[in-house]
Order: C-alpha cells, then sequence, then structure tokens
C-alpha cells in the first residue's frame, strides 16, 4: 500500500479511456501522449486522473513546474491579474509586472555588468531572439552550436537542435550558417578519452573549426547548454567552461547560455553557468520561470540587449501579464522557501539513490547531473557503454502503471530523467524512487 500513490483502475481507466478515443479522433497524431489517463486535477508533486487514479510526478511538466503543479502563491497572482485585464501587448500599453520581473531576474542573473530582460512566449522563441539579439550586436552572420543540444522546434532552432530523430527528419532544409562541434561529454567522449587521460580535445575540436568550418571573423555567437537536457543531461567540466568564455572574449564572439530546462534553481542555482563561475553575454530561460503559464525570456549584457533596432524583436502576446504576474509570484515562492537549497537536498537522495542502484545493477553506466537536475544512463555493457533504450521503456512504463511518471532524455534515448516539482517531499520522492526500483528489477526478470 503506497501512501501517496492510489491507482485504482487499470490504465487507461474507462473515462480516460473515452476520452483518449475522442483524442485519437480528433488531435494531430503527432501529439502522441505518454500517461494512458486524463489528468483531473493535480497539487504539489502529485497528479489525479478523470478515474481517481493519483500519481506521483517526477515529470514536472517536462520541466515547467520546480514550484510545484498549482502552486497557492501562483495560482493567486494569477486570479489577482485576469481580474484586472488579460492583455493589451506591452508594446502599446505597458504594465508593472513585466517591468517588476524583468528588474528581478536582471539582479539575478549572474555577473556584474548591468542587465536588461525582454520576454517571449516559448523556449524556442527564446533561443531564436537570442541569437538575432547577438548578430545585431556584432553584425556576424554565424552560430555555433553543440552535438547533442537541443533548443527548439522553429526552423532556426530546429537547425541548431543536433538529433535528427524525431525533431528534424522530413523537415529540410534547415537555416544556414549554423556549425556544430562535439560537447564535452565526460561520459560518452566523443575523443574516446577517460578523464584522467582528458586533455580537452573537445575544446582543441571547437579551435580548429575556426579553420575547418567558419573563420572566428564570422562567428557571432557560440550557443551551449551549461547542462544538456534532452541531450541526456550532460555535464562539462568547468575547465572547458572557463576556456569557452576566454575563446569567446578573444575572437569577439558572444556566449549564449541556454537555460530553458536547466534555469529557475533546478541545479541548486538559479541558473547553472553558476556553476562554472563565468558570465555569460545573453541568458535564455522559460520552463519554470511562471509555474506552468507561457513564459520565456533573454536576459544579458544591457549594451547586447539594446542593440536590435527599434521593434525589431518582440510579438504580440511576449510577457502576457497573466504570465508575468505568475512569474513575479514563482521568484516570491523560491525566495521564501529556500527553493535553491531545496534541490540540492532533492539531488543529493536522487544522486545517493542512483549510486546504490548502480552498485546493484550493471545496467546503469552513469548516475549525473547538478542540484535535483539528475539523469541515470542505461547500458547493455558498462564496457561498451551500449545504450539500453529497449531497457528504459519497459522501466519507464512499468513504472506508469504503478503509479510513478518518469521520463527518459538521450540522443540514444537512454537515460531516465529526474525533472520532479522542487516542493516534493521526501517521503514522496523516496515512494517514488521505490517505484523505479521495482520497475527496474521487474524489468531485467522478465
Amino acid at each position: 500500500m503506497r501512501k501517496f500513490i492510489n491507482i485504482k483502475t487499470d490504465l487507461p481507466g474507462p473515462k480516460s479511456k473515452e476520452w483518449l478515443k475522442k483524442l485519437d479522433n480528433n488531435v494531430a497524431k503527432p501529439l502522441s501522449v505518454y500517461v494512458p489517463a486524463i489528468i483531473d486535477h493535480a497539487k504539489g508533486a502529485l497528479i489525479t486522473d478523470i478515474d481517481g487514479n493519483t500519481f506521483l510526478d517526477f515529470s514536472g511538466g517536462l520541466g515547467v513546474l520546480n514550484v510545484g503543479h498549482a502552486n497557492d502563491k501562483v495560482v493567486e497572482a494569477v486570479k489577482e491579474q485576469v481580474e484586472r485585464f488579460t492583455h493589451t501587448d506591452f508594446s502599446v500599453f505597458p504594465y508593472e509586472s513585466l517591468i517588476k520581473l524583468a528588474e528581478r531576474i536582471n539582479k539575478l542573473a549572474p555577473g556584474d555588468d548591468p542587465k536588461k530582460t525582454v520576454f517571449f512566449n516559448a523556449g524556442a522563441e527564446a533561443v531564436e531572439n537570442a541569437v538575432k539579439i547577438a548578430k545585431a550586436y556584432t553584425g556576424k552572420k554565424a552560430i555555433i552550436v553543440y552535438e547533442g543540444a537541443f533548443h527548439g522546434r522553429t526552423m532556426l532552432t530546429m537547425t541548431m537542435t543536433s538529433k535528427p530523430e524525431p525533431y528534424k527528419s522530413k523537415f529540410a532544409p534547415f537555416a544556414p550558417d549554423v556549425y556544430r562541434v562535439p560537447y564535452p561529454n565526460c561520459y560518452r567522449c566523443p575523443f574516446y578519452k577517460e578523464p584522467d587521460s582528458c586533455n580537452l580535445e573537445c575544446f582543441t575540436a571547437l579551435e580548429k573549426a575556426f579553420d575547418y568550418q567558419v573563420s572566428a571573423d564570422d562567428v557571432g555567437a557560440i550557443v551551449i547548454e551549461p547542462l544538456q537536457g534532452e541531450g541526456g543531461f550532460n555535464v562539462p567540466r568547468a575547465k572547458y567552461m572557463k576556456k569557452l568564455r576566454e575563446l569567446c572574449d578573444e575572437k569577439g564572439i558572444l556566449l549564449i547560455d541556454d537555460e530553458i530546462q536547466a534555469g529557475i534553481g533546478r541545479t541548486g542555482k538559479m541558473f547553472a553557468i553558476e556553476h562554472f563561475g563565468i558570465e555569460p553575454d545573453l541568458i535564455t530561460f522559460a520552463k519554470s520561470i511562471a509555474g506552468g503559464l507561457p513564459l520565456s525570456g533573454v536576459v544579458g549584457k544591457a549594451e547586447i540587449m539594446d542593440s536590435p533596432d527599434d521593434s525589431s524583436i518582440g510579438g504580440t502576446f511576449i510577457g502576457n501579464p497573466i504570465a508575468c504576474a505568475a512569474g513575479n509570484a514563482v521568484l516570491d515562492f523560491i525566495e521564501e522557501n529556500n527553493l535553491f537549497e531545496k534541490a540540492n537536498h532533492i539531488g543529493e537522495i536522487i544522486m545517493e539513490r542512483g549510486k546504490k542502484l548502480q552498485e546493484k545493477y550493471d545496467v546503469i553506466g552513469d548516475v549525473r547531473g547538478l542540484g535535483a537536475m539528475i539523469g541515470y544512463e542505461f547500458v547493455k555493457d558498462r564496457k561498451t557503454k551500449e545504450p539500453n533504450e529497449e531497457l528504459v521503456s519497459e522501466i519507464l512504463q512499468r513504472a506508469v502503471r504503478k503509479g510513478a511518471i518518469f521520463i527518459r532524455a538521450g540522443v540514444y534515448h537512454n537515460v531516465i530523467r529526474f525533472l520532479n516539482t522542487l516542493v516534493m517531499t521526501d517521503e514522496q520522492l523516496n515512494e517514488g524512487l521505490d517505484v523505479l526500483e521495482e520497475a527496474i528489477q521487474e524489468a531485467l526478470n522478465d
């Protein structure tokens, strides 16, 4: 008997089954769904479907719910804002909530340089506009991105994204002047090095890109995730990140830090880049900034942010007043509840449990991450590191039917990633980890 999970029916339950049939008949098939149920309500770390089944949620709306489902402070802020006004278009009639949120994010961004912020709707929109801002400032047309990167699904950000399936196949041609280099992936080193023999060959490859791919004189920005999300929760070495900052300064290239998934406290700091002690020129953020409402943004050095021409960036719905009100409530909640500290606490539990599982099951090749952003990578053989996508699929399906929602990541779909809310209690966390271990055992034994 679980304390939090309560699965009363087969999945899908009878009510969900009816709606899933309607979904199949009416919603475009590319929007496939993972959990075979229809949500009724959610609170904190728990989701209850329309058949009364209650799940522990470790997906967090794909990293959107750091402050939890239906956070009281966010809900109250949204209600209050809706009653006042829902929209003006900020460029027509500005409002306080956006200005206040920009001021707060400017103060939270790392580094001593004066900052400014602009808001958008989705993560891809923030990344695309960060590139536009960089091009406007530098006058250079090219950008460099990384293997394993995920930056979005618009034409430019799809080009910047690394994985062909399912994100790029059948959608060519792509945007020009986007060049790709190896990511500093220490577990799957592209140069087959071990940590003790590493000479940062990946950084040398970046330098050689200026000889073999594109002149540094043409590169406006290098865009990097300080902890790869979709790519498999890969963490670069601090030495690489510092050398990257130095290289950008030397070549007159802007450093864009993509924090769409890693930001807003998930790694135990406001932005993951803070773990490396460097200041990027621009930071993109989204997902958890507004507690589930669509809001994204770019924060960066004021001189750079002010460089595009008037009205050259913008959009009708950007920085929606309701989303900005939610964003301010999110920052209030983070501050009042020491959520950065809580993220580190959650991460310690997930990491410790992962290390124990790794000792017990040789199919777990690596456990890695920062703060609460942790990934377990599954392999068929630890020596060859052959990915074990099939096992991960089986584990996740079993976990869902037991009432715990986990999701995967990685170029080979073989990493179980933790994006659970940071308000999840220790009891809830351990109950979910128990379910995960049960699912691993059953998948290996069958």
